[in-house]
């Protein structure tokens, strides 16, 4: 018995002394960290995902509320941290939907598999008094567990508090990354409150996108989004595959009203939808009628529905042989039914009508793939027993093995490879059941396989040219990647895009697994088909602790992209200060000139990355060097990014405030043309030459005077000598120390 069946209901404060002391980061969120822990009296993984102090204390509350939540496709939370400023809450060892959606194609049962898995959570929080809205659903708060099924985080912690304005409210959403789910309601003049719509309206999306595995709005900032979103713009169906399975078209007729601008027509998760005309079902119901291998597709079938509502008794005395041969929608037999109904009896007794094992779908599927993708190991065996082929493959050629790895059934694996299933076996896109196995992390199968496959078998390539020790590296599976290399798998082999196993685990951040492979022979400086080595991908991601790896075992801190960048020029532009101070003191050129001549000064600076800028021009960058284009300085740059602590901290290191571009600009022309009034202050105040002129002959004053910056004017016909700084800031630092 665990410590909350000893106390239900009771949400517990964990110390630190509750976990075991090796604490794995898993992820960075947007206002914490994400680690996996393993909690001592359990002896069980959890999941602690950590806040800064402020947020941890306007979410304590909602936290310890929701512990009493339990749903089969919520994330259980047990409890907070308070020593860490975590939440406790059950671990999902594979991570976000979002990122599975990205990295890999998943097969259509499976994208309905999890969009109804996500309604049916939605269903359950919609359903309590008065409703739980979530207010922040986004395939990163859908989470999948060591079988890939859908479970639902992170809600309750936004809430609509009485009296809150809508800008205020907007203004926490857009925070947490939510802009492409957010309903035109929420950002026009409407009074009203969020309501169980606002949800709706996410999950239409979320729907797209998984339907898709396309990012909404890729490429659109934020304001485009928002004025798209307003006049009625929705992402594209046009991105849907032509080829698409049956079940999808009322899937996309119920997403399109889940998204309709009108919030009162948009259907509940459960009931009717008596306001939608004509009247359609509820999110729900459809979800439970284009599920794959639904219990009851064809409830007005009698046969059919017995199986639905459990009544095996009555179906095993009603079934006639008649019914046995029987072809529904899709090809489907009634064994394929009775297979996922998981009534072992029930399916013995159609086989001994004489089903045919061995039937296939329109797409290929076989009573044999349903068993093993529900994990119904006796209904497994009785087919197996009675004729089924264990490498039949669907129209994706994946066959039972496949299946069975993806789940880390390692039973059903056993018994399929005892079978003479093919432990080679590869479908459509080359993947064998090793690189699913290796993918999600299933250790005891990787064994299994190992044993039945050639040691040749762990070089095996997929469509893009991974083998398995690059999926289990991605993925950061180090004793996995213990056992493929055991197997001589080749550390420095290079996918389609030249990227070695080394490459994807600096990239990922899996600083155990870059120390593995540094250690076991992996190339360091090996460069992919962009020239980007390890060390690049690190210092992009700003994976600092792995930048301290690779550059103790000899990686050259100077080494070049195709476009010239080096480690240094990434980390500045990503705004990596950390990083950055370890490229530093590894010896890494602070002056090492790009593309275009650009330094990383110029990059920090064209991001509006001040805390880099002041960490480069610590260590002696130049902020006078130019870049070859426009011949324009840090400062012509900054300037331009209207970065004006970039600005400060350029003036307080001499940057020359009137510095000449090709078309003989100055940092007050550009400043004066984006309109910033505190920059041309500070450069006014700092002995920018007021009548230098550009090669069209024009003064920074007229460029001011065409934007109407009057207050310039008054600025600069004041005594400026009480305010002048000088030649730079006491001490070198940011002025805000020194008001």
């Amino acid at each position: 018995m665990d410590r909350l069946d000893q106390s239900p209901g009771q949400p517990r404060d964990f110390r630190r002394d509750d976990f075991e002391a090796d604490w794995i980061k898993v992820s960075d969120c947007r206002f914490g960290q994400v680690y996996q822990a393993k909690l001592k009296m359990w002896r069980e993984k959890c999941a602690v995902k950590t806040f800064d102090t402020e947020t941890y204390r306007q979410i304590i509350n909602e936290v310890l509320a929701i512990t009493k939540v339990k749903f089969k496709y919520l994330v259980s939370v047990y409890g907070v941290c308070g020593e860490a400023n975590g939440v406790v809450m059950e671990y999902m060892s594979n991570g976000a939907l979002n990122t599975l959606l990205a990295s890999h194609t998943l097969t259509w049962p499976k994208k309905f598999q999890m969009i109804h898995e996500c309604s049916m959570g939605m269903n359950f929080l919609h359903r309590m008094k008065p409703p739980l809205l979530h207010l922040n659903l986004k395939t990163s708060n859908l989470l999948l567990d060591d079988h890939l099924h859908v479970k639902i985080s992170d809600f309750s912690l936004i809430r609509w508090e009485k009296g809150m304005s809508k800008k205020s409210f907007m203004e926490h959403l857009t925070a947490r990354g939510n802009i492409n789910y957010i309903p035109p309601e929420t950002f026009s003049s409407n009074p009203e409150p969020p309501g169980t719509a606002f949800d709706v309206y996410s999950f239409g999306v979320v729907t797209w996108e998984i339907l898709t595995q396309q990012k909404p709005y890729a490429g659109y900032s934020m304001p485009t989004v928002l004025v798209q979103v307003a006049q009625g713009k929705r992402p594209s169906l046009e991105i849907l595959p032509e080829r698409k399975p049956q079940e999808c078209v009322p899937l996309i007729s119920i997403m399109k009203l889940c998204w309709d601008p009108d919030h009162h027509k948009r259907p509940p998760f459960s009931g009717e939808c008596h306001n939608v005309k004509p009247p359609c079902c509820s999110i729900l119901k459809l979800c439970n009628n284009m599920h794959v291998f639904t219990d009851n597709p064809y409830g007005k079938e009698t046969i059919i529905s017995l199986l639905s509502k459990k009544d095996f008794g009555t179906f095993r005395k009603s079934v006639r042989k008649e019914h046995v041969g029987r072809q529904f929608s899709e090809r489907k037999r009634l064994l394929h039914y009775t297979v996922a109904s998981g009534d072992a009896e029930s399916v013995k007794h159609v086989l001994n009508l004489g089903a045919e094992v061995n039937c296939e779908t329109s797409k290929g599927a076989t009573p044999l793939s349903i068993a093993v993708v529900k994990r119904y190991h006796d209904i497994t065996s009785l087919l197996l027993d009675h004729g089924a082929v264990p490498t039949s493959a669907d129209e994706d050629l994946w066959t039972a093995l496949h299946f069975a790895a993806q789940n880390g059934d390692d039973r059903t694996v056993r018994l399929l490879l005892d079978k003479g299933a093919g432990a080679g076996a590869r479908e459509k896109e080359g993947w064998t059941p090793l690189h699913l196995a290796c993918q999600n992390g299933h250790e005891t199968v990787v064994r299994l396989l190992l044993s039945r496959l050639s040691d040749k078998a762990v070089g095996e390539r997929e469509a893009r040219g991974r083998t398995p020790l690059h999926l289990a590296s991605v993925y950061g599976h180090l004793n996995i990647i213990k056992l493929l290399f055991a197997k001589e798998a080749d550390l420095n082999a290079t996918d389609n895009s030249l990227s070695t196993a080394l490459h994807l685990a600096a990239d990922e951040g899996h600083n155990r697994v870059v120390r593995y492979l540094v250690r076991t022979g992996a190339l360091i400086d090996s460069a992919d088909s962009r020239g980007y080595t390890p060390l690049h991908l690190a210092a992009l991601r700003g994976h600092t602790g792995i930048c301290r790896q690779l550059l103790s075992n000899k990686a050259c801190p100077d080494s070049r992209t195709v476009q010239g960048w080096t480690p240094m020029h990434l980390a500045a532009l990503k705004g990596h200060e950390a990083t950055v101070a370890e490229l530093l003191c590894q010896g890494g050129t602070v002056d090492a000139r790009g593309d275009k001549d650009w330094t990383p000064l110029h990059l920090a600076c064209h991001h509006s990355e001040p805390l880099v800028v002041a960490k480069l021009l610590a260590a002696k960058a130049n902020p006078n060097v130019a870049e070859d284009s426009e011949h324009w300085t840090p400062l012509h740059v900054a300037c331009t990014s209207v970065s004006f602590p970039c600005v400060l901290h350029l003036i307080a290191h001499d940057a020359d405030v009137n510095a000449r571009s090709r078309g003989r600009v100055t940092p007050l022309h550009l400043a004066a043309k984006h309109g910033c009034v505190s920059i041309v202050k500070a450069l006014l105040l700092n002995e920018a030459d007021t009548t230098l002129l550009d090669s069209s002959g024009t003064t920074a004053l007229t460029v001011a005077q065409r934007n109407n910056m009057w207050e310039i004017f008054d600025f600069q016909g004041k005594n400026m000598s009480l305010y002048t700084c000088g030649k730079g800031f006491a001490n070198n630092a940011p002025p805000w120390k020194n008001k």
